[in-house]
């Protein structure tokens, strides 16, 4: 079928909550770059949202994926175990930057992630409150949408949120709220709203994703990590977007030394097939009862075999590396173009985490979220698969694989500067 066929079936069938707005639909894909139902060749640098950091079908993991599928597809862990769930585990607790020895479990979804640990942290402190930061992005399901620190799309038209979750600014200068703000907000919450001995956990995200791709301080999560031990709060990270190699580091939060008490995780774990993981220190993880932590597909089969071949592509390609590099580029172009063009402000990166912002007016730092809408749609129309994001909806962010080749690199950031200079002035 082509576009035009696919688009009437989308209009006919799926729910509009959940249909896509772009009208060209995949049929291939390989490394960083789509072929549509048309036949349109499309450089990805989107990733499907940071899930994608070792490449469309990269082929070590797609031969695991086989493999396993002549083994076995499913069982259920809980009712019929099998050595891909534990082998993950234990290297993701060998991996992971966690308190003490970790301990795991696996789940679907990011969204699932931070809902079970929550759960468990609820669990290992026999406290209810959870704080949250402003411009955060946690899921969909209904926990993880009263912990989004921004309503809509999310939470617009779904009624009452669950209790308990509370808010904290998160430090981002660049929009007048500095480190020192963000603490004293965060020790105001803890003072007006949620009680510390009632306070189960501190969730944060060390780069704001779904937020702006702004990345917090070692010393901001140096001062959270203390409060935290201060008042015997856990704290819970979540690398849902910024894990997996996308910082130059297996997970952000390595950068600063910070040790938290459970991470979540999910994205580019399996290079597309669905997983997630809850890790925390043993006693953390092993303080909710027998069977109280799962779910009929967490941890499949298949999942856990492509987890393993992602782990081997990123010792054998050295993709933490390749990120570091990645991210050089990107910044060095960026800072070009926010020489050359009136509109783009505020460039940034760590490791190949990469954005920047659109603006009306440098000056004040005034968003200008309708430009960077147009630049997105002028980028898809030249062929190239761009994503904003942050809560004024004005930064464009980067999260093609980090396996890009790099032809394919410079003419999708060639596109991004041609739509540059035909839509703002220089």
């Amino acid at each position: 079928m082509n576009n035009a066929q696919l688009n009437e079936l989308k209009t006919r069938y799926v729910a509009s909550g959940a249909a896509s707005p772009a009208t060209q639909f995949a049929e291939r894909a390989e490394n960083a770059l789509i072929w549509d139902a048309d036949g349109n060749r499309i450089i990805d640098f989107a990733g499907g949202i940071g899930v994608l950091n070792v490449g469309h079908r990269h082929p070590k993991v797609v031969q695991a994926v086989k493999d396993q599928l002549d083994k076995v597809m499913h069982t259920c862990q809980t009712v019929m175990p099998y050595e891909g769930y534990v082998k993950v585990a234990e290297k993701l607790s060998q991996l992971t930057p966690v308190r003490g020895h970790g301990k795991v479990m696996l789940a679907n979804s990011g969204a699932e992630a931070l809902e079970n640990a929550v759960k468990v942290a609820r669990a290992a402190t026999g406290r209810d409150n959870v704080i949250c930061f402003t411009g955060g992005y946690h899921g969909r399901t209904f926990m993880t949408m009263a912990m989004n620190g921004k309503v809509a799309p999310y939470a617009t038209d779904f009624g009452s949120m669950p209790g308990n979750v509370f808010r904290a600014p998160y430090p981002v200068p660049y929009h007048g709220v500095s480190e020192e703000d963000a603490l004293n907000g965060l020790k105001m919450t803890l003072k007006t709203d949620a009680n510390p001995r009632d306070t189960a956990a501190i969730v944060l995200e060390p780069v704001l994703g779904e937020g702006g791709f702004y990345a917090a301080s070692t010393s901001f999560l140096e001062a959270v990590r203390e409060i935290c031990d201060e008042h015997g709060i856990l704290l819970i990270v979540d690398e849902v977007q910024s894990g997996f190699g996308r910082t130059g580091k297996l997970f952000a939060i390595e950068h600063s030394g910070v040790e938290p008490d459970i991470i979540t995780m999910a994205k580019s774990m399996a290079d597309g097939m669905p997983i997630s993981a809850v890790v925390g220190t043993d006693k953390v993880m092993d303080a909710s009862g027998g069977n109280s932590l799962g779910g009929t597909y967490t941890g499949s089969p298949v999942s856990c075999a492509a987890t393993l071949a992602v782990l081997e592509v990123f010792e054998e390609e050295k993709i933490l590396e390749k990120s570091q590099a990645l991210g050089d580029k990107l910044g060095e172009r960026f800072a070009k173009w926010q020489q050359d063009f009136a509109c783009v402000d505020n460039v940034r990166h760590l490791g190949a985490m990469a954005a920047f912002d659109v603006v009306a007016d440098k000056a004040k730092h005034t968003p200008d979220a309708e430009l960077t809408g147009a630049l997105c749609k002028k980028a898809r129309e030249k062929g190239l698969i761009l994503l904003s994001c942050g809560l004024y909806g004005n930064t464009l962010r980067f999260l093609m694989p980090v396996t890009i080749e790099d032809e394919i690199l410079e003419e999708g950031l060639d596109i991004v500067e041609a739509c540059l200079k035909e839509l703002v002035s220089h």
